[in-house]
């Protein structure tokens, strides 16, 4: 197989050399992933240029099936066997198209953590879209980093694709499959058009490389306040209370040594105020049981118990560290729990909804702000610390000593 694909890119490169959109170095790295250029590649075009290339704002769809290959928490229906098949169906499609439209960019911002991406699509409507999720980086930086991640759209791909690889329908709009292995996502038909399910697969796929260079990607969000930066983990049913003061209303941020960013791209024009060390860390429920206080402070150990189990109305509920994930979710709690001690940064439990009377979350800020708020301590429920425990050791075989109260 790489033998024909490198044979079909020196033909194409010989009929090709005079083309005033030719680039050696592009075509050969397009043909690494299985794409030989036909005819032209654009790329890194400016969203004026992609415009005149055709591109449109396109209708903004949501719940497409998503499929994704090696995580733990949410079995794929995809199989390795499938998706190379339909990695190969993707690839010979985007070969056949006169023109190819290619992306540089990164999920998180900083040099030494992020995850470098290449968009190679057939429509520049779908390079449009997904320009707007990642952040800015240069060419050489993805052509020349370890394991870059690549996203195939392939707009105009027949709708038969999914009987060919065995999927069955997946619905008139297209599916989003993605595989951590290859370090790969497709966007089948309009797929591109489901931000939060490519962002979802972008996430997953992004959480090795970022966290073998040293970077800690959670699901939390970011806000802004002056010059302080405070990381909120949050249900989606509590997340309103702070909505008109986030950064991004997505989930999904980078913590590490230099700081803490979004994972995608927001409408701030720089990211450079949010690079740095979080002022503090609020992990918000919402409970009317009476058992949990309106705000109390958390060691780093009750914080990393609070970010693997919530507590809400009388009830242990799962924590913060749901969705698909190749990252177990202890594994993330102890880098949680690392991070908060080794910098010292003050964690809050925040109760927004206390005996039915709803927190704003302008309040919170102010809350969190006080000196004099107590440590945690579970006001009723019995023997609920053990029961916390309980919950906990079902789950997982080994609680760390330090995760304690």
């Amino acid at each position: 197989m790489r033998n024909l694909i490198l044979k079909r890119f020196i033909q194409t490169t010989a009929s090709s050399l005079e083309s005033p959109q030719f680039s050696y170095g592009l075509n050969w790295g397009l043909a690494g992933k299985g794409v030989i250029v036909k005819d032209k590649a654009f790329q890194n075009l400016k969203s004026s240029e992609l415009q005149k290339k055709g591109a449109t704002v396109t209708e903004s769809l949501s719940g497409l099936p998503v499929h994704v290959r090696g995580t733990l928490r949410r079995a794929s229906a995809i199989s390795k066997a499938q998706y190379s098949r339909l990695l190969k169906q993707v690839t010979a499609h985007l070969s056949s198209i006169s023109n190819i439209f290619v992306h540089d960019g990164a999920i998180g911002s900083s040099p030494k953590s992020d995850a470098k991406v290449r968009v190679i699509s057939d429509s520049p409507s779908a390079v449009l879209r997904l320009s707007n999720v990642l952040w800015e980086t240069s060419t050489r930086a993805v052509s020349h980093d370890s394991c870059p991640l690549t996203i195939y759209a392939a707009t105009s791909i027949s709708a038969a694709v999914e009987d060919v690889i065995g999927l069955g329908a997946q619905g008139n709009n297209g599916f989003i499959a993605a595989d951590v292995e290859r370090s790969s996502l497709i966007l089948c038909g309009k797929a591109f058009s489901d931000i939060n399910g490519t962002k979802e697969a972008l996430a997953t796929l992004s959480e090795p490389v970022i966290s073998a260079r040293g970077g800690l990607p959670l699901s939390a969000r970011l806000l802004v306040s002056g010059d302080s930066v405070v990381l909120i983990f949050a249900p989606e049913n509590v997340i309103r209370s702070f909505a008109d003061l986030l950064v991004s209303a997505d989930a999904g941020v980078v913590l590490s040594h230099e700081g803490v960013l979004p994972l995608f791209k927001t409408k701030m024009s720089s990211g450079e105020n949010l690079y740095k060390m979080p002022s503090a860390v609020i992990l918000a429920t919402s409970d009317s049981s009476g058992s949990i206080p309106t705000v109390s402070k958390l060691s780093p150990g009750q914080a990393a118990y609070h970010f693997l189990a919530g507590y809400q109305n009388g009830e242990f509920v799962p924590g913060y560290a749901n969705g698909p994930s190749c990252i177990d979710a202890l594994d993330l709690a102890k880098a949680l729990h690392s991070k908060l001690k080794e910098h010292q940064i003050p964690t809050f439990l925040v109760n927004v909804g206390e005996e039915g009377k709803s927190v704003a979350g302008k309040d919170i800020l102010k809350m969190v702000g006080l000196e004099n708020i107590a440590p945690f301590e579970l006001k009723r429920g019995g023997d609920l610390k053990g029961k916390y425990s309980g919950f906990l050791s079902g789950k997982f075989q080994e609680i760390p000593e330090e995760f304690s109260f």
